[in-house]
């Protein structure tokens, strides 16, 4: 994905408005429209004998009402969110005052169609003509302005929650572990002694992953590529420790067209190698395992630990943990985690989040 078209999906977000084309909205409208007709109702009972009648009328007008509004603003959003706050919420309330209007004059007029003469229209649509109008105007213009400004607030907290741990995200992001730079350029310097070839690679090679590092800290990425930048640590930390490191990939079953935010994969191995196979004299094997299970991908590291306790409480790996855990969350609220178990001898994480299938891998 390129950094246009992230900002042009960023932009896309930034109306106040919820998306009333879909399901959950529609579905909010229908419940919050049958409790205000339930509402009105049992008000008006000193006024009215038949309760039932009353709210089936009731609730048939504002279900057509809350549903007509809702298309309306559902065709107008896209063009909503190209004005100002200001300018977009006044169109908005105009267009929901009109439509109320508007439907207020069909029911009317169906009502005088039916007859004056018929008891059942006399009881389901209005006789007064003018108050019907007036105090259905009113009560929609209240009730936009009222939601507007709700969705405003809302809209508001949420983009500042966003913005609060994006910048904790980045905050984190920043701090490069001063060791894994030390170390690559101890053995670049070494290898330019020794493996000119070797040194140039890996000097791209640490390029790239601070190109990575160095991101926008929402970039989202194909799961590709993010394996890639993954493995080029992985040939980093090759040169180093040689034969005591050994990773095992099985990702046979992992779609790796997902899009996922970036350095959600690296930090792990990273931490695989720091916390676990360079403490051991003998080395290890890291174990990489992904597969997608019904509409979730999952990806779990499993890698050996010394024979201690509080593996997972040490600060660079739960800095790396916590990074990558609002990563998940900005990404997928609520619908992505990070799993971690310690065994006696091995330490495990498992990245849990939603499959979201990438135009580009198509």
């Amino acid at each position: 994905m390129s950094a246009s078209e992230s900002s042009t999906r960023g932009s896309a977000t930034r109306l106040f408005l919820p998306d009333f084309c879909q399901g959950p909205a529609v579905l909010a409208i229908v419940l919050i429209a049958e409790l205000v007709a339930i509402i009105f109702a049992i008000a008006r009972q000193a006024l009215h004998e038949n309760f039932w009648i009353d709210l089936a009328s009731s609730s048939l007008f504002l279900l057509w009402v809350g549903l007509i509004c809702a298309a309306v603003l559902c065709r107008i959003r896209l063009w909503l969110q190209r004005l100002p706050a200001a300018r977009a919420a006044m169109i908005a309330i105009g267009l929901l005052v009109a439509t109320v209007g508007i439907v207020s004059e069909v029911v009317y007029q169906i009502g005088s169609a039916w007859g004056p003469g018929n008891l059942e229209s006399s009881r389901l649509y209005p006789n007064a003509h003018v108050n019907f109008l007036l105090r259905n105007i009113a009560v929609g213009f209240i009730v936009s302005a009222l939601a507007l400004r709700y969705f405003y607030v809302s809209a508001e907290w949420k983009r500042s929650i966003e913005m609060e741990a994006l910048a904790r995200i980045r905050a984190l992001q920043a701090r490069i572990r001063p060791h894994f730079l030390f170390n690559s350029m101890n053995t670049i310097a070494a290898l330019t002694r020794t493996n000119p070839r070797s040194a140039e690679q890996a000097v791209e090679d640490l390029a790239d992953l601070f190109r990575a590092s160095l991101a926008e800290a929402d970039t989202m990425i194909m799961l590709r590529e993010e394996l890639d930048i993954a493995r080029t640590h992985q040939r980093i930390e090759q040169l180093r420790l040689d034969s005591r490191l050994r990773v095992e990939w099985h990702l046979d079953d992992l779609p790796l067209n997902t899009m996922v935010p970036s350095l959600i994969v690296q930090p792990l191995l990273e931490n695989a190698v720091y916390h676990g196979i360079e403490m051991l004299p003998a080395g290890g094997v890291v174990t990489i395992t992904g597969c997608r299970k019904e509409r979730n991908v999952e990806i779990e590291v499993r890698n050996p630990i010394p024979a201690q306790s509080g593996y997972d409480e040490r600060e660079g790996n739960r800095m790396a943990l916590e990074n990558i855990r609002q990563r998940l969350e900005l990404a997928w609220p609520g619908r992505a985690h990070i799993e971690t178990r310690q065994t006696e001898g091995e330490f495990s994480a498992r990245l849990v989040f939603p499959y979201a299938d990438g135009q580009e891998g198509k």
